[in-house]
């Protein structure tokens, strides 16, 4: 006789580190794997309810006594560039987009640990050699594409943006460029062409990770029109960013057994035993 099991994912844990965003506080992340014929199909689902990719694993914060982390993306219907964003786009006309599969290249890597040793010396990504660095970049069960910027005059590679491609929209994964130009203003550069992606694909969303309010490294998402935060179980417009405060009560989040007893699965079907 044949019996089928439900395909359900499972939740865990990490343990609580030291919170990169805000000082003296502790994070842990809540995190399943993110494998087999359903991966495209659960990711979707997550992504949609403040989850994030690295690798083959979706986490989204779950801090014991904080709740600051907010999972945000631009809605590219309502996004309008600003003046500031408008001369970053043309400070940045000579460059030339290119999509590939996610395949690790010596140019990336290079690019990479310029990037960080200038901007990020001191990190949790600070130590990636190349062999982790391939698997951030190649590891992925979904649908995935790196997005490299070079200059059009002399093809160096400037900058890379590793991206998801969603059932509603883009995800930038992770992304890195020249210290060199910071007059050009790379990031947010690389954030308004996503923008230009998605709506060439008609894809609503740009998915940017997370925005933490009271966090310098985090400020910059939230100069995006069309931006929405996941608050309460749902997506909301953002409201004026001063009018955040880091939510650090003891009682900011639900437990563990409510958060995962919250999360709407999708349908995986089942399998045979």
């Amino acid at each position: 006789m044949r019996h089928t099991l439900p395909i359900a994912p499972q939740f865990y844990v990490t343990a609580p580190q030291p919170c990169p965003y805000l000082e003296g506080r502790m994070e842990r992340k809540l995190f399943t794997a993110l494998q087999g014929e359903n991966a495209d199909k659960l990711n979707n689902s997550l992504s949609s309810q403040g989850f994030r990719r690295s690798q083959n694993v979706l986490y989204r914060p779950s801090c014991a006594d904080c709740a600051s982390c907010l999972s945000a993306r631009i809605d590219v219907s309502k996004f309008q560039p600003t003046k500031s964003q408008k001369r970053t786009i043309k400070r940045n006309v000579t460059l030339k987009r290119r999509a590939t599969s996610p395949w690790a290249t010596e140019d990336q890597y290079d690019l990479f640990r310029r990037y960080l040793d200038s901007r990020h010396a001191d990190g949790g990504m600070a130590d990636m050699d190349v062999f982790e660095f391939a698997a951030m970049i190649e590891e992925t069960p979904i649908r995935s594409r790196v997005i490299e910027y070079t200059d059009a005059d002399t093809n160096d590679l400037i900058g890379v943006c590793l991206t998801d491609v969603l059932g509603d929209g883009v995800s930038m994964v992770y992304s890195f460029y020249t210290p060199d130009l910071p007059q050009n203003g790379l990031g947010n550069y690389i954030i308004l062409d996503h923008i230009e992606i998605a709506r060439d694909a008609g894809l609503p969303y740009v998915y940017l990770g997370y925005w933490v309010p009271g966090s310098q490294k985090m400020g910059y998402k939230a100069k995006f029109s069309g931006l929405e935060v996941f608050m309460g179980g749902a997506w909301q417009p953002m409201r004026d960013p001063e009018t955040f405060a880091q939510n650090i009560a003891p009682l900011s989040n639900d437990p563990i057994a409510e958060q995962v007893a919250n999360i709407s699965l999708p349908d995986l079907g089942s399998k045979p035993v």
